[in-house]
């Protein structure tokens, strides 16, 4: 360790410095160089796999004005706006005027999208969408290795495998941030005028689905609440981590997306009993908001009428099936195809079993419509969800900063002795002898939160949730790394935590069950006070709650 200790620092001056080199990142890094800015990208991973689209996608979200009245800019802010959102109908027409941008990038790379016989879009309806908003993707598995390479091409200076620990401010403003190497050690400082997050809006691995693998996930497992700790730790502020909070159904004991798109093509689900029940939950019923889905299913179950649970497609168009089964799905996941060989899945002649997923957490760093957080020169570039929603995110958070900037912005000089505290934390886990591995404590907080966080929760289960997260943080310094890649689990076990943690608080808040996708027993009814945003911030170390 004492060799390790003495690595040379590796320091870094940029204009724009983007953490996450997933979707929303790659949009921040072409936002960026459009103004001619230099730009450094980091990752843990390798941007030719990072994030979630790293594992593929199906489908790009777009309005395109050409298919009826909902296929416009007005319908889309209408539908995505609210007093919950966190949106402004400014922000929400920002996304909506970058999403021709992207798909032309998107086209330029040779991502195809899928066309109908006469030549225009193949386009599905998402969860509760008023639109067909969603154009089908054919080689959504080839997606971010081809974004990958324009990045590479437009001179972005990326940094693979740098764990980001955290952000550096003066007088409330970014400066930079530190991190290490996950191979060799190396620790990074790096200044910037301006600093993009894209690090992902979910944390994963807070509980499992049947596999008990808690790497067998929806999404990314290797989110795990960066994108909220670290600004939360900075000073910035937070909102929605109470009601932002996900969950899907997922094809019985294998972690992958699709439930759009068989919703999509008019699945039925059924229960054990083999009713077909979401009526009861959604007027909409399988094409209802994704939330209530997942609370029918649960509400099913709890019960008696299931598991199993089945999506029933044999009535469904036959083409539009096949087309689902052999194209859609392996985009999102390319070992579906696997999958469904070894369980004999086949979607027009069979019912397919499917469960509640992992529920993961999420929510949203407080922005402005200039997708600038509360701390001066933090941008966000994860305001919005789906793939459409990251990379326009990324790209639009990019040129704000971009063009705010200026030449005049000076890189702020940074204090040596935070550096070398920071960096004496990092690495503390190499110096632990017969201490606790990364795989126990994370353990430890997956059976907190699935016991007292899961689909139905109250004050009481919630309170003690935060004793033992609490109880759990006093073995953080305990955490023993043997190498690099152990101590980036190490890093990443203390982010859950922390995640897990902040969470927690937030739901507390939340008095009521309906707007989110889990129910309170103790508050069970929809509450109108409720109809509104949650920020969570930290001051003097502490933490403070507000409705906004």
């Amino acid at each position: 360790m004492n060799e390790d200790m003495k690595k040379t620092v590796n320091t870094i001056e940029t204009d724009i410095l983007i953490l996450g080199s997933g979707a929303a990142g790659c949009g921040a890094a072409i936002g960026a160089r459009e103004h001619g800015a230099t730009v450094t990208m980091l990752d843990k991973g390798k941007i030719e796999s990072s994030g979630c689209l790293g594992g593929g996608n199906d489908h790009f979200m777009a309005v395109l004005n050409i298919d009826g009245p909902n296929d416009t800019k007005e319908a889309f802010v209408d539908f995505y706006k609210g007093p919950t959102s966190g949106y402004t109908p400014k922000m929400i027409g920002r996304w909506v005027d970058a999403m021709p941008v992207m798909i032309d990038v998107l086209e330029k790379i040779g991502v195809e999208f899928e066309t109908n016989p006469d030549g225009s879009w193949l386009r599905t309806v998402g969860f509760g969408q008023p639109g067909a908003w969603f154009i089908c993707i054919k080689n959504g598995q080839l997606i971010k290795r081809r974004l990958a390479k324009k990045v590479r091409s437009l001179g972005v200076d990326i940094l693979d495998y740098i764990m980001v620990t955290r952000l550096l401010t003066s007088n409330g403003r970014i400066t930079g941030v530190t991190g290490f190497n996950v191979l060799d050690g190396t620790f990074c400082v790096i200044r910037a005028k301006a600093v993009i997050m894209a690090l992902g809006n979910s944390a994963n691995r807070v509980t499992t689905n049947s596999t008990g693998n808690p790497f067998n996930t929806w999404h990314s497992p290797y989110n795990t609440g960066s994108q909220y700790v670290l600004a939360y730790e900075s000073g910035a502020r937070l909102v929605n981590l109470d009601l932002k909070q996900q969950a899907t159904l997922l094809p019985k004991g294998f972690g992958c997306a699709g439930m759009n798109g068989i919703n999509s093509v008019g699945a039925h689900e059924i229960n054990a009993l083999g009713q077909r029940f979401m009526g009861k939950y959604h007027s909409l019923k399988e094409n209802g908001p994704r939330r209530n889905q997942i609370l029918g299913t649960h509400q099913e179950m709890i019960e008696g009428k299931g598991p199993p649970f089945h999506m029933d497609m044999r009535h469904c168009d036959p083409e539009e099936v096949a087309y689902l089964q052999y194209v859609l799905m392996p985009g999102d996941k390319a070992t579906f195809l696997d999958y469904a060989e070894q369980k004999g899945i086949n979607f027009q002649k069979y019912p397919m079993e499917v469960e509640l997923s992992e529920i993961e957490l999420s929510g949203m760093l407080a922005t402005d419509d200039n997708f600038e957080t509360t701390v001066k020169g933090l941008y966000n570039g994860c305001v919005f969800y789906t793939f459409s929603g990251s990379m326009c995110s990324g790209y639009i958070a990019a040129k704000q900063a971009a063009e705010r900037i200026g030449s005049k912005t000076q890189l702020i000089d940074l204090e040596p002795e935070k550096i070398k505290a920071e960096k004496n934390r990092v690495f503390h886990p190499m110096t632990v002898n017969d201490g606790i591995s990364y795989e126990n404590f994370e353990r430890a907080i997956r059976q907190v939160m699935s016991y007292y966080m899961g689909f139905i929760r109250n004050q009481a289960g919630m309170e003690n949730a935060l004793e033992k997260l609490d109880f759990i943080a006093t073995y953080a310094n305990r955490l023993q790394a043997d190498n690099y890649r152990e101590l980036m689990r190490a890093n990443e076990a203390v982010h859950l935590l922390k995640t897990c943690r902040l969470s927690t608080q937030s739901t507390m808040e939340r008095k009521e069950s309906g707007r989110a996708l889990y129910r309170r027993s103790d508050y069970p009814e929809l509450n109108e006070n409720f109809n509104r945003v949650l920020s969570i911030w930290q001051e003097s170390g502490s933490p403070k709650l507000a409705w906004v």
